[in-house]
């Protein structure tokens, strides 16, 4: 036998034995850890709380990017939306909100000021989805029916809700931080979307019924 296989042959011995050693100390090795491998006495496994200046900071900086894309998103996709509605109550609708949005963004910006910071934007996968939804809505339902305008408000409350959750939790956040300041333009925003979410559900049950059948009339 060769002098380099005798050595590989012990270094392989070796590493079985000390496997063997750890499996024994903790027989549930085997089971849920394959490498057979245990964390040392001094590793740190416990969660550690982040202080304001790094991890929530951070957070709460990142969040806003992540809003200041979606809303500038939105102002570019509710034009197609306003444009496929035929329902003039959903038109308005629409229209009064991509105003409002408008303003959502001036007021971001605003909140970047104050974190002496300049307006930055971060790709929002969920708004790029919820839009890119809407136009899916769109064009699998026919022009000027009230399948095509219910879709839009179904697409449209969930782009709400979604922006909702963000801001009532960025909210939380500045809340933390101590910027209540931003808070409160953060507060304001919130409500126009709530009181929009709201909105188009009241167009969704009192104005939209099924068209006539053609021939028919209506009963007085």
């Amino acid at each position: 036998m060769s002098k380099a296989k005798t050595s590989g042959s012990t270094k392989d011995a070796k590493t079985n034995a000390s496997n063997s050693v750890r499996s024994n100390e903790n027989p549930a090795a085997d089971l849920d850890n394959p490498s057979k491998f245990q964390p040392t006495e001094e590793a740190d496994l416990d969660a550690v709380a982040l202080d304001a200046e790094d991890g929530l900071q951070k957070l709460f900086l990142d969040s806003l990017k992540d809003l200041y894309w979606a809303e500038n998103h939105l102002i570019k996709a509710l034009p197609k939306m306003i444009n496929a509605a035929s329902l003039p109550a959903l038109q308005e609708a629409l229209s009064n909100h991509l105003e409002e949005t408008k303003g959502h963004v001036e007021r971001l910006n605003q909140v970047f000021q104050l974190l002496g910071e300049e307006p930055q934007a971060k790709k929002c996968d969920a708004m790029e989805g919820l839009t890119k939804e809407g136009e899916g809505c769109i064009e699998s339902t026919d022009a000027g029916t009230p399948a095509r305008n219910l879709a839009i408000i179904l697409s449209s409350q969930k782009v709400e809700h979604y922006e909702i959750s963000s801001y009532t939790g960025l909210i939380g956040l500045a809340v933390k931080l101590g910027q209540e300041e931003a808070a409160d333009l953060l507060e304001l925003t919130l409500e126009e979307e709530e009181s929009s979410d709201e909105l188009l559900a009241e167009i969704a049950e009192n104005e939209i019924v099924p068209g006539e059948l053609p021939g028919e009339e209506s009963e007085d």
